[in-house]
């Protein structure tokens, strides 16, 4: 079964796991000095925040597959779709090793699809011998915010 991802980028780490702390009712499967981590059940989402955006807000959304059969099927729709895909394949990024692709919708919004191997004790990591840096955030030149309305409208 997949899990709905969110990473949001926040200006206080602090006060952004006090607050989702005691939204979710539960504290974070995994703090780092600037990333946090809930793996909740109900409902079942991987939600991140971290320091390392430019400015707070919702960086991009994602499906974390249990299994690499998971993930090749949400990678087959994804080409099915004319989507523009962004294959990764095996990679470090947010403390994990994982396979992973990126797409974009119609407005711009970065879609992970990712399945994670294992931890790791640093944000993202290279190979000694890689030549490109690792695939860990969206792809660069996609706008990837997702705008918010101001106002007195609700929705």
């Amino acid at each position: 079964m997949k899990r709905f991802h969110v990473h949001t980028h926040v200006a206080d780490l602090q006060a952004s796991i006090a607050f989702y702390s005691k939204l979710f009712g539960a504290e974070p499967t995994r703090i780092e000095a600037d990333y946090a981590k809930w793996m909740l059940e109900d409902p079942r989402i991987n939600f991140a925040i971290s320091t390392r955006g430019s400015q707070p807000g919702i960086d991009h959304l994602g499906f974390q597959a249990d299994s690499e059969e998971e993930l090749a099927e949400m990678k087959a729709r994804a080409e099915a779709a004319d989507l523009a895909l962004h294959d990764v394949g095996a990679t470090t990024c947010c403390y994990a090793k994982s396979d992973k692709h990126w797409i974009t919708d119609p407005q711009g919004i970065a879609w992970e699809h990712f399945h994670t191997l294992g931890d790791i004790p640093v944000f993202s990591q290279r190979e000694a011998n890689a030549e490109a840096p690792a695939a860990c955030c969206p792809p660069r030149g996609k706008p990837v915010g997702i705008p918010v309305k101001s106002g007195d409208s609700c929705c």
